[in-house]
C-alpha cells in the first residue's frame, strides 16, 4: 500500500505548477494523455521550452476531436515541429502526465494527484503505453481524413438544416462524387 507522501493531492493547476513544476523542468521524458489542448494548460510554459531542450522526449496522445478545432490542430502541429511525438486516439483516455517513468500526474475531478509510488506509477505507465500503441500517429491520421475533413462543414450544414442522417449522407456523397460506403471508416 502506498504511503501518504507517495500521493499528493493538489487543488488546481496553479498549485500543481507550484508544487510539481520543478519536476517537469528537470524531466528527460514527458508523456501526456489529454482530452484536449487545454488540459494541463498551466503546463504550456514547459511546452514553449521544448526547442531549448532537444534531448527531451515528448509523447502526447489526444482525442481526435482536437483536430476539429483549428487552434487545437495548430497547437499539435507546433508540438510536432518542436520534436514531440503526437498521436491521436479514437477512444476516451485518462488525462495523465508521466515524467521519466518515476512520477505520474493524474487529472482527478477538480484537482490533480501527483503519484510517486513506484508500483502505481508502473501501472499508470502501462495504461499510457496501451493507449499510445492503440492510437494513430498524427500525420497518418491527418492523411487518412484529409479528404473527409474538407467536406465536414457541408455535412454539418446539411444535418443542422434538419436533414435526416440518411438524406444528408446521400446528398453529401452525391455532391462529392462518391457513395457513403467509399469513405474511410
Amino acid at each position: 500500500m502506498p504511503r501518504a507522501e507517495e500521493i499528493a493531492n493538489v487543488r488546481d493547476e496553479r498549485e500543481l505548477v507550484e508544487r510539481a513544476g520543478h519536476l517537469l523542468a528537470g524531466a528527460d521524458e514527458f508523456a501526456c494523455a489529454a482530452n484536449d489542448p487545454h488540459t494541463f494548460s498551466a503546463m504550456q510554459k514547459f511546452a514553449r521550452e521544448l526547442p531549448a531542450r532537444p534531448k527531451l522526449r515528448v509523447r502526447k496522445v489526444y482525442l481526435s476531436r482536437v483536430l476539429l478545432d483549428p487552434a487545437g490542430s495548430e497547437h499539435l502541429r507546433a508540438l510536432r515541429r518542436f520534436g514531440a511525438e503526437v498521436r491521436i486516439s479514437a477512444h476516451e483516455i485518462n488525462e495523465t502526465i508521466l515524467l521519466d517513468g518515476r512520477i505520474a500526474i493524474l487529472a482527478a475531478g477538480p484537482g490533480y494527484r501527483v503519484v510517486t509510488a513506484p508500483d502505481l506509477v508502473r501501472g499508470i505507465s502501462s495504461l499510457f503505453e496501451a493507449a499510445w500503441r492503440s492510437s494513430t500517429a498524427m500525420e497518418a491520421y491527418e492523411t487518412r481524413f484529409a479528404e473527409l475533413r474538407q467536406y465536414t462543414p457541408q455535412l454539418l450544414e446539411l444535418l443542422s438544416s434538419g436533414s435526416t442522417d440518411e438524406k444528408a449522407a446521400g446528398r453529401w456523397a452525391s455532391g462529392c462524387g462518391r457513395t457513403v460506403g467509399e469513405w474511410p471508416n
